[in-house]
């Protein structure tokens, strides 16, 4: 019924994502967004917390509930910035620094799991596509 609906397609390959992705960042006790979250902070320390919600595509709103919880974990912490005091950057803490290698291999042994599953260049061309969808609707 709905084989051609690009709404009901894409929610339902999210929904199967988010699975993938949740198995992988449970050792860690984190959810997908927070694994995501913290894979960028490790990757890019000190990046203001609005860069960090345009990079993620999500609502600054939504950055600060995971953060939260983030900290609360002690995988980082934030800080004020100097030349603006409104802004805050955020850094990973020597916790969050030390599952950055662990937590890159899960998330990568999923995405490894799915492009067995599709094949290398299929993989590859389907990531570009819903990307170029994404980018011409934002």
């Amino acid at each position: 019924m709905f084989d051609h609906c690009l709404y009901f397609n894409t929610a339902a390959l999210s929904r199967r994502l988010e699975r993938e992705w949740a198995e992988a960042f449970a050792p860690f006790g984190l959810t997908a967004p927070q694994g995501f979250m913290l894979r960028a902070i490790i990757d890019r320390p000190g990046m203001l917390q609005s860069e960090l919600a345009a990079e993620l595509a999500i609502a600054r709103s939504t950055t600060t509930r995971a953060l939260d919880t983030l900290e609360q974990k002690g995988l980082l912490e934030r800080r004020r910035t100097e030349g603006d005091g409104r802004e805050i950057s955020v850094y990973p803490t020597a916790a969050g620094t030390e599952i950055k290698v662990p937590l890159n291999a899960s998330a990568g042994g999923a995405a490894e799991k799915i492009r067995k599953i599709l094949g290398k260049e299929e993989f590859a061309d389907a990531v570009l596509k819903i990307r170029d969808v994404r980018a011409a609707l934002e």
